[in-house]
């Protein structure tokens, strides 16, 4: 999600929860992303995903981002769109996490544990890296919106 504040360009992105590494600030921060149900497209796992982890219902038309790959070999599709947020907590899905590893104790997480709107270059400094691409990819298609490929809606499966 972007929008645009006093002229310039916000991303919205999240800080994962979890017990891992409570107090990771730089190259931590990620887009909302998560894993396709079967028979689901790319876009609607996307927007699924959105919801699940920030509770906030993406509105298209959807900018397409691209693909990139992590370090750790998952390849992550992004689509873009406006829109805006109340500054409300943000309502996250809970994962069950064993901490610590091996104890045989599970406790309650929330996928992600805060998420805001940051400008470019403070976005930039929270990413995790291998997602900078998707920001000057998003930088780009707003400067140049004839070249940017929109989807208006959600492709049902066949």
């Amino acid at each position: 999600m972007y929008r645009h504040q006093k002229s310039q360009l916000e991303v919205f992105i999240a800080r994962p929860g979890g017990p891992w590494f409570p107090h990771r600030d730089v190259d931590f921060w990620t887009i909302p992303k998560g894993e396709v149900e079967a028979g689901e497209s790319l876009l609607s796992a996307a927007i699924r995903e959105f919801k699940e982890e920030v509770g906030i219902t993406p509105a298209g038309p959807y900018l397409t981002l691209g693909s990139i790959r992590q370090k750790g070999g998952k390849t992550v599709h992004a689509w873009a769109f406006a829109g805006d947020w109340d500054g409300l907590p943000i309502q996250s899905n809970v994962i069950r996490v064993e901490w610590p590893p091996g104890s045989g104790t599970f406790s309650p997480w929330p996928e992600i544990d805060t998420a805001a709107f940051f400008p470019l270059d403070q976005a930039r400094a929270r990413m995790k890296i291998a997602q900078h691409p998707l920001l000057d990819r998003l930088a780009e298609a707003l400067k140049s919106p004839s070249t940017a490929v929109y989807v208006d809606s959600v492709p049902q499966p066949s």
